[in-house]
């Protein structure tokens, strides 16, 4: 009953007071975090430094922050981004053979962006495309159904057109 007293007399108005000027900072850095790498493709160190500056908060808490969820990249991505399925359904119909085959032919390694900045490949969990498994996505333009080798050099060379 203590709480329901409590909840009755409480403004909302109030909110802003109990919050520190740090903690209503942290509160709007996960936007400002998303609109960096909107612009950015990915959150450069530089503008974590300016960040940090205008914010009065540290580049540890920003990085903390941002480091916690996987959304936001420290490095930027390639020009075509290859995105690997390895839910259930793709990886028991094969999406690790597929895998390792980009991997082989684009030497890349899972999360890697080729020097160039040409490619990124990457794995998911799941595309929602499991009726078409294994499926990698190429841009968001899925491919799906890899599951001979000539499938596999087709979608080689899909990515290397795209």
């Amino acid at each position: 009953m203590e709480i329901e007293a409590v909840n009755e007399n409480f403004q909302i108005g109030s909110i802003g007071s109990l919050l520190s000027g740090k903690q209503k900072k942290r509160g709007i850095l996960i936007h400002l975090l998303q609109q960096i790498q909107e612009e950015y493709g990915y959150i450069p160190e530089e503008i974590v430094k300016k960040l940090s500056s205008k914010l009065s908060l540290s580049m540890s808490e920003i990085f903390s922050v941002a480091s916690f969820y996987k959304m936001f990249r420290f490095t930027p991505r390639g020009k075509k981004l290859v995105k690997v399925c390895l839910g259930t359904a793709c990886y028991v119909r094969g999406s690790k053979k597929v895998l390792n085959t980009l991997e082989n032919e684009f030497q890349l390694k899972n999360g890697e962006t080729s020097s160039d900045l040409s490619i990124t490949l990457e794995t998911v969990g799941c595309v929602g495309c499991c009726g078409l498994a294994p499926v990698t996505t190429v841009n968001d333009e899925v491919v799906g159904d890899i599951t001979s080798t000539g499938k596999i050099e087709g979608l080689i060379k899909f990515i290397r057109k795209k």
